[in-house]
């Protein structure tokens, strides 16, 4: 449980643990998708936009991992919000909807891996392609079964990387900058009477929040962060503008080196691997190759961080008896979670194959359709319910003119899962993301007839961030 961990974590430290997830592939593969989501340079809007979701969304969960800071992060506070009259059902279906979409998440980096194998192996064709990202899924699987003890040097080299090859095309992207390329908007760009318009938006807000995703994982160390109440609404903002200055730096200064219109064509070397082009065309073939290799290395190595810290969450449920059983089993030898990592394992190679055949931008608009419903808005719902349910609970960190964060946060997800089937056409996103929540409702149904809870038992209630009555 939480006190048996220690409180070592502090802003500086939870702030980075913020960052490095928030910015490693997901930036040099959705500038393009961006600028074809708003048709044009006004794409740094997208940027902006998720920004501010991701700050209002950001307050929610200050709240409430500033006052149930406990390891877990959402799956602690959908058990402490919801126990009252659904029992376990909300954090089974919180795990249950994550073991989608953490390797939806996951398989966009192996997306993006290849799009930019493909700058340094020209050549390559749509087969070779899957080929190759499955052999990465394979890859990172095999090296993950076997005991792993520590990630924290993995995570400082992938950050380290990360920031020479952001820090790069940045660099040599202002070296050649073109402002009338970067600001030069075409007619009509924001037009707020155009239905266009909000469905570019809607989109662009899909991939800004995507790009964002990472803000609150200093709350799932939340029993090993110091003063919770005072560090975790800061590092949560500290992070969102951190990030934002670098998208936004990334994103003009790309256009003010490559033509806009180049990233629209899904065939361009602009449109696949932009940080290869920019880098291309301001330093010369080699220098882009090398940052090519570094992008590379970050992909990979987020797809390994990711499977590794993703795969634990189905086993510390299993173990704590809000998931199926069959997930709380160590491998006999390297105790590591066996079958959390093989599932996860084949669901981001089935999302990989899914962003292959039809694009980043679908792949993207399914993970994040299936966030809404369990954690997005159910985490929004969970801090009003635990102000009425638990008002001794002690609130070190109060959201910030409570209750207008949670309102626009949920009118911002809102925005992206009403508008996700007009953006991924035929594809259905909506109807799938209920689908996986029905199923998951079925399965909670199976598992609690087999563990005697509710509904087959009475609620078992634990109040366990209150303070001991006298």
């Amino acid at each position: 449980m939480s006190g048996t961990l220690t409180r070592r974590i502090g802003l500086f430290q939870a702030t980075a643990i913020n960052m490095s997830q928030m910015c490693g592939i997901g930036p040099f593969v959705t500038i393009p998708l961006m600028v074809a989501a708003f048709g044009g340079p006004q794409a740094m809007i997208g940027w902006i936009a998720g920004a501010v979701l991701a700050l209002v969304d950001g307050l929610v969960w200050a709240e409430l991992g500033a006052s149930l800071p406990g390891s877990g992060g959402s799956y602690v506070y959908l058990r402490e919000a919801f126990q009252y009259r659904t029992g376990r059902l909300m954090p089974f279906l919180f795990v249950w909807t994550a073991m989608l979409f953490i390797p939806l998440i996951m398989s966009t980096g192996v997306v993006g891996f290849v799009q930019y194998l493909g700058y340094l192996w020209p050549s390559m064709g749509q087969g070779q392609g899957d080929l190759v990202g499955l052999a990465v899924v394979g890859l990172v699987v095999l090296l993950l079964w076997r005991k792993v003890e520590n990630i924290a040097r993995l995570t400082t080299v992938m950050w380290g990387i990360m920031i020479v090859a952001v820090g790069a095309v940045i660099i040599a992207s202002y070296s050649d900058f073109s402002p009338s390329m970067a600001f030069t908007w075409p007619a009509h760009a924001i037009d707020l009477t155009h239905g266009q318009f909000w469905l570019g938006f809607a989109a662009g807000l899909t991939i800004g929040i995507y790009d964002y995703l990472g803000y609150n994982t200093a709350a799932y160390l939340g029993a090993e962060v110091k003063e919770p109440g005072r560090v975790m609404p800061r590092a949560i903002i500290f992070s969102i503008i951190g990030i934002m200055a670098i998208y936004l730096l990334l994103q003009i200064g790309v256009l003010g080196v490559v033509d806009w219109h180049e990233m629209l064509d899904p065939n361009s070397v602009a449109s696949k691997s932009v940080a290869s082009a920019v880098l291309e065309r301001v330093w010369g073939h080699a220098a882009a190759d090398v940052v090519t290799v570094l992008i590379l290395i970050t992909a990979f190595a987020s797809v390994f961080a990711g499977l590794l810290g993703g795969s634990r969450v189905p086993f510390d449920a299993a173990r704590d008896r809000v998931f199926f059983r069959s997930f709380g089993k160590l491998h006999s030898r390297h105790r590591f979670p066996v079958l959390g990592l093989i599932a996860m394992g084949a669901m981001t190679a089935v999302g990989f194959l899914i962003g292959r055949h039809t694009n980043l931008a679908t792949l993207i608009g399914l993970l994040t359709t299936v966030m809404v419903i369990v954690q997005a808005l159910a985490q929004i719902l969970a801090v009003t319910v635990l102000r009425r349910r638990q008002p001794d609970l002690p609130r070190p960190y109060r959201m910030w003119l409570y209750p207008a964060p949670s309102i626009l946060a949920a009118i911002g997800w809102l925005v992206i899962y009403g508008y996700a089937d007009r953006n991924a056409p035929g594809l259905h996103p909506i109807e799938w993301s209920l689908v996986w929540v029905l199923a998951g409702g079925l399965a909670f149904l199976i598992w609690s007839k087999v563990e005697k809870v509710w509904p087959f038992a009475p609620t078992e209630i634990q109040e366990e961030y209150l303070p001991a009555k006298a």
